[in-house]
């Protein structure tokens, strides 16, 4: 949390919160007493037109999230679109965001990445691992601590059971764990050690084939 994160939240009418309950402890901790209205995927498309409303009327809203950046595999970018669309300036501030410590921490390639948030469930899940199986950049996934077995064991399937990668759980949380190795090996080890809590994944890229030399 920043300086002015805190001073932004104290001026505003009206914060959007993903769970004003989780919310609620932050605010507390931070003695802001601006009242809180619950906005997340289950309610946001209904919800953005009458926010934006607001805004056009006179009324300073802040949005937050219950953990990371709005808007990255967080409600927000319905609201930012509609906003936008409307001529109403949108101000984002700087806060904690999982995936780039995740990145840092693998210390896999950083030059060149990409951000894959949460893969599908089901329809189009094998597909997608598929394309990305030949992907040359780092790539960055969000997954669930239920899934995130079956995700390493389909990686191994079609990236290769070599390939190297690093999971991060509870990034900048008090029981933060970083895990690297190949594929294979994270997942024999969340076999054995049940995951919990919030994960980002990060696979390193695949290998670049070298042009055989031509003969002279």
């Amino acid at each position: 949390m920043t300086v002015r994160g805190i001073r932004i939240l104290n001026e505003v009418r009206l914060i959007l919160a993903e769970d004003t309950r989780t919310s609620a402890f932050l605010l507390k901790h931070y003695n802001i007493g601006v009242h809180m209205e619950s906005h997340h995927k289950y309610n946001e498309h209904r919800a953005v037109e009458r926010i934006a409303e607001k805004i056009l009327m006179g009324m300073d809203i802040a949005l937050i999230s219950d953990a990371g950046t709005p808007g990255i595999s967080d409600p927000g970018f319905l609201l930012v679109r509609e906003c936008l669309e409307k001529g109403i300036e949108v101000e984002t501030l700087p806060g904690a965001t999982a995936f780039v410590p995740a990145l840092v921490n693998s210390g896999f390639p950083m030059d060149r990445f990409c951000f894959e948030g949460f893969l599908p469930i089901k329809k189009g899940r094998q597909k997608r691992l598929t394309e990305l199986s030949t992907e040359e950049r780092t790539i960055i996934f969000y997954e669930s601590p239920y899934r995130l077995v079956k995700t390493l064991k389909q990686m191994a399937l079609l990236f290769g059971e070599e390939r190297e990668a690093s999971v991060s759980r509870e990034i900048t949380k008090l029981h933060e764990e970083n895990n690297r190795g190949t594929l294979a090996s994270l997942a024999i080890h969340y076999e054995k050690h049940e995951p919990k809590g919030e994960i980002v994944l990060v696979v390193k890229g695949a290998s670049r084939l070298k042009p055989e030399k031509l003969d002279k």
